[in-house]
């Protein structure tokens, strides 16, 4: 890592000069705990007592078996309290806000799950907590929503923009500039302005520690290729971290390829070589952006991956060549989520199920020796409604209505 949060010529620090002593002092602070060995220690006692950690590695069987290819294995984040690799971060972030001494948190949410995780850390710890969701996801994914309320956490619909997860990103940062003496900002995705990366980046490292040690223990090797969802990058680089310098594991991180490479109705900045390098959000980075530097409206079947940019460290990988970027359809991604569903009973989120999409469309250039392991990084309740509706369930389609209706009605209602 290069001076004050650059990989290569992306990441950094370009925020408002107010926020210059906040970001100081977390850098400070962070620099501290990463040298601190009791720190790591009660990061992971914390989440064995309280998470479930460590997530088993699964041997699917059936889809290995289905393919007669590689042999392939799912790294279970779908099993964390709160159903995704994002408690990982959350709580770590929140033994952070002791030392900082700070008594509130923000953070964006796009599928929610963030969120729910965030209103989670904040109950276990006592903090007052403010979830920023725009209203496209809040609609779509009001039952996150419903947690995050019950939880004691204020949801506030962010209506500017297109409604979707970078509009929630730019109102969290607009209530930190307010209130940061008493104000932490659990962002939750390894991007935006340093140390964010890096730091959401070394808390999801347990992950692909805990990888690295399961599939040593039970196939004597490492694995020959990892595959992880994209979106803003947390859920990958947890997964990959452990591998960088083990040049013969190849790493493939996929993103939301939506409607396809000739639309505009895609996520995808890598993969479609449709980002452009540019800053915005505190950090330098490839963004989807027009001719004018305007950020793109992005689109997604999983709310969690419609994000217009991509983390500053993955973007280094990229260039570098060392991690691949591939790009999954909403086809696919369907074809793929019922083909877990109906080969191993496993419940994929939608976000997750990218991954699980490309591993399979690639299967064919595989040996059996190979060994493919997916980052199932979070599970599908969330997406029931949405993944009713893709498949014209018309059962289903009549009781999501009903349930849209009376999510609505419940939301005036608070």
């Amino acid at each position: 890592m290069q001076t004050k949060g650059f990989y290569d010529e992306f990441g950094g620090i370009f925020i408002p000069e107010v926020l210059n002593p906040v970001i100081n002092e977390l850098i400070n602070v962070f620099e501290n705990i990463k040298q601190d060995k009791s720190f790591w220690d009660e990061y992971t006692t914390l989440l064995e007592n309280f998470s479930g950690r460590p997530t088993p590695l699964t041997f699917a069987g059936n889809l290995t078996k289905h393919f007669n290819k590689g042999k392939i294995f799912l790294k279970r984040e779908d099993l964390n309290h709160s159903g995704a690799h994002k408690i990982n971060n959350v709580m770590g972030q929140g033994l952070l806000m002791r030392r900082l001494g700070k008594t509130r948190v923000i953070a964006e949410t796009g599928a929610g799950q963030h969120g729910v995780a965030t209103a989670i850390m904040a109950a276990k710890f006592g903090y007052k907590a403010t979830i920023y969701m725009g209203i496209e996801d809040v609609e779509r994914q009001y039952s996150n929503v419903f947690w995050m309320k019950k939880l004691g956490a204020t949801v506030v619909p962010v209506v500017d923009g297109a409604g979707t997860l970078k509009d929630a990103i730019n109102e969290a940062l607009r209530d930190w500039v307010g209130n940061f003496d008493t104000t932490h900002y659990c962002l939750g995705t390894a991007s935006g302005t340093h140390p964010f990366p890096e730091m959401v980046a070394y808390f999801q490292s347990i992950i692909g520690k805990e990888v690295k040690k399961q599939i040593t223990e039970r196939e004597n090797r490492l694995p020959s290729k990892i595959y992880a969802c994209v979106g803003g990058g947390s859920n990958a680089l947890g997964i990959f971290g452990e591998f960088l310098k083990e040049n013969t594991v190849e790493l493939i991180g996929v993103e939301a390829g939506g409607m396809g490479a000739d639309t505009d109705m895609h996520a995808s900045r890598l993969a479609y070589k449709t980002g452009k390098i540019g800053v915005a959000q505190g950090y330098r980075t490839y963004f989807l952006q027009d001719e004018d530097g305007q950020m793109k409206n992005t689109y997604s079947i999983a709310a969690g991956l419609d994000y217009m940019g991509v983390s500053p460290i993955l973007a280094s990988l990229y260039k570098s060549k060392r991690v691949r970027f591939e790009a999954a359809t909403d086809k696919q991604v369907l074809e793929a989520f019922q083909m877990l569903l109906s080969h191993e009973g496993i419940i994929p989120a939608l976000e997750s199920t990218h991954a699980l999409a490309k591993a399979i469309e690639e299967i064919e250039k595989s040996t059996k020796d190979d060994i493919i392991i997916v980052n199932l990084s979070g599970r599908g309740d969330k997406d029931i409604f949405n993944i009713a509706d893709a498949f014209l369930d018309n059962d289903w389609v009549e009781f999501i209505k009903k349930k849209n209706d009376y999510y609505k009605n419940v939301q005036k209602q608070s």
